[in-house]
């Protein structure tokens, strides 16, 4: 199964993205959605060093801003039933 999803992670744009839309989990359309350099990077830091969790924190905390944001907007933000909650603005930084 690695092995496919290894392949499927590194395929070409068009065959990704055709996958993205049969995937079952918000979490894999996305990556599946992602352009093929940040998919590579991903297979790369956390599928090639053995899927372990922390790898796959790591690697999305080394994420350039528009990436994070995409996954909070496209993953966890629809998680969030019920939620009046605004999208964090991410123009400014933090006030301390």
């Amino acid at each position: 199964m690695k092995r496919f999803a290894r392949s499927v992670l590194l395929a070409p744009n068009l065959v990704s993205r055709t996958a993205a839309r049969a995937a079952g989990a918000r979490e894999e359309s996305w990556m599946l959605s992602q352009p093929r350099d940040v998919r590579q990077s991903f297979v790369r830091e956390v599928v090639d060093r053995g899927d372990d969790p922390l790898h796959a924190e790591i690697w999305m905390l080394r994420q350039p801003n528009a990436v994070r944001e995409s996954y909070v907007r496209e993953v966890l933000e629809p998680g969030l039933k019920g939620s009046s909650r605004k999208p964090a603005k991410t123009d400014s930084p933090p006030r301390t």
